[in-house]
């Protein structure tokens, strides 16, 4: 089974058409290999760091929901600013519980696709970029985006998400 056919990849794409993001969906790229950083995205892609959007899952509150991330793969995430944004106690989240919220992998996990949709704050560095790209489900995939875009899909709240630079570590 090819990249663009596993089922996560699949969801994805339908829910990007079904949110009217046709462009999107029918811009989903299959990678030559996986990629589970942002430093390896760009590089696949030819992309500042920057243009990357990292969906990082985090556990939020003590009812363990999940809260959605996307920030700028040129920097990590200030879990304090997540924490005041998403108002709550936030956690981390093992492979299982991603899985489980998303129905997608680390290192694939798109802004949509998930069994429900996810409370999600969308870092405001991103806006930098004409194109930003996110992950598509699966690791070896992903797809072109805005910033707006991402918002769009997500319902999300935008916020400057960031703390030190990334080092390109997952």
């Amino acid at each position: 089974m090819s990249s663009l056919e596993h089922p996560a990849v699949a969801k994805v794409a339908a829910a990007l058409a079904e949110a009217g993001q046709h462009a999107a969906a029918e811009g989903i790229r299959v990678l030559p290999a996986e990629v589970r950083t942002a430093a390896q995205a760009a590089e696949a892609l030819g992309v500042p760091v920057g243009a990357i959007a990292n969906s990082l899952i985090f556990r939020l509150g003590s009812d363990k929901k999940a809260l959605l991330a996307l920030t700028s793969g040129a920097h990590r995430a200030d879990p304090a600013t997540l924490e005041r944004l998403a108002g709550g106690e936030i956690g981390k989240a093992d492979a299982d519980f991603v899985r489980t919220h998303t129905g997608q992998p680390i290192g694939g996990v798109a802004p949509t696709g998930h069994p429900s949709p996810l409370p999600t704050l969308v870092d405001t560095a991103l806006r930098e970029h004409a194109v930003v790209w996110a992950a598509a489900g699966h690791p070896k995939t992903v797809y072109p985006t805005t910033f707006a875009g991402l918002v769009a899909l997500t319902g999300g709240t935008p916020g400057a998400l960031g703390g030190a630079e990334e080092d390109g570590q997952p």
